[in-house]
């Protein structure tokens, strides 16, 4: 324990998902399995979108970076989380409790919009089929995934910044499996006032500018589909976005239910909504868009039978 009556604390005990020693094992267990198909999942949908021609396209250019996030955000909180499962104290420095939040905040934001680019991708593939080529050209892709990161590493460092200002001097026990905002700010002896102001406005905005275009786009996307005369055109159009729908879903729902919905539990709600966005949600999108998209079963099924055949040569 670093932390005194006048001393600032220079280190956190993270508390976990539980203290019932016969859950550890079985817990420990369980997101190991997790966090592993995650990180396999996600890699290998990077490297089939990296060797598979066929998906040399914006839209699964975009599927990539959205598995590089998941790859990257799930692998900044659930080593920690793991660890705590079988040590008798985890502890975690302030510094690499800032880092671990910043990089963490970094990651999701950047989910968020690089889910609202993928919709209006979508938006155009269906709605303006004729343009696609045109307006979905390499530079402007790489102009949308450049706003997407700036994003994510604007609200990080903007809500890192306001953190770090904050002074811990009473406890240094954190109620959670990693550091995140609301159980950081129960700990601070300063105003948490403007903290908490920036979690409702720059957390709202965030949402605000990522939601509003994803339901434009797949309300213009809808009336496109219903105006398509046959059952087979309309069910493969739709079947472009599905998957994407269902990401976006899974996502945005965990998220408001985490932030935005009150509860009187609030410490269960803190750690299961956690648990859903940053371990299961990263395991479930490789699994949604192999499982419900065409294009990469195709893909999976050709690289699988290229290996065999060189192989067997």
């Amino acid at each position: 324990m670093t932390m005194r009556n006048n001393t600032i604390v220079t280190e956190f005990i993270l508390l976990g998902l539980t203290n019932q020693t016969e859950l550890q094992i079985p817990l420990f267990l369980l997101f190991l399995g997790i966090y592993l198909v995650s990180m396999v999942g996600n890699l290998s949908l990077i490297l089939l979108i990296w060797v598979s021609s066929q998906l040399h396209t914006p839209m699964y250019y975009f599927l990539s970076n959205l598995s590089f996030i998941d790859f990257c955000y799930s692998s900044v909180i659930t080593p920690k989380m793991l660890e705590n499962f079988v040590s008798e104290k985890n502890i975690i420095s302030y510094s690499g409790c800032m880092a671990q939040f910043f990089f963490f905040l970094f990651f999701v934001i950047s989910e968020f919009y690089m889910l609202t680019v993928m919709a209006y991708d979508r938006y155009v593939a269906i709605c303006r089929p004729l343009l696609y080529n045109v307006t979905m050209v390499p530079w402007f892709c790489s102009l949308l995934m450049a706003g997407v990161y700036i994003m994510g590493v604007i609200g990080a460092i903007v809500h890192t910044s306001c953190l770090a200002r904050l002074s811990f001097c009473r406890d240094n026990t954190i109620h959670h499996y990693f550091c995140d905002v609301l159980p950081l700010l129960k700990l601070s002896c300063t105003s948490t006032y403007i903290n908490e102001l920036l979690v409702m406005i720059v957390g709202g905005f965030n949402l605000l500018a990522t939601t509003l275009p994803i339901l434009i786009s797949y309300t213009f996307i809808l009336l496109s589909i219903l105006r398509i005369p046959s059952t087979k055109g309309r069910y493969k159009a739709f079947s472009t976005c599905g998957s994407h729908l269902a990401a976006v879903s899974v996502f945005y729902g965990s998220i408001i239910i985490m932030y935005y919905i009150p509860t009187s539990n609030s410490v269960t709600q803190e750690k299961v909504g956690s648990v859903f966005y940053t371990t299961v949600i990263p395991m479930l999108n490789p699994l949604i868009y192999s499982l419900r998209n065409k294009d990469v079963k195709d893909a999976l099924r050709k690289f699988i039978k290229s290996r065999m055949f060189s192989r067997s040569t």
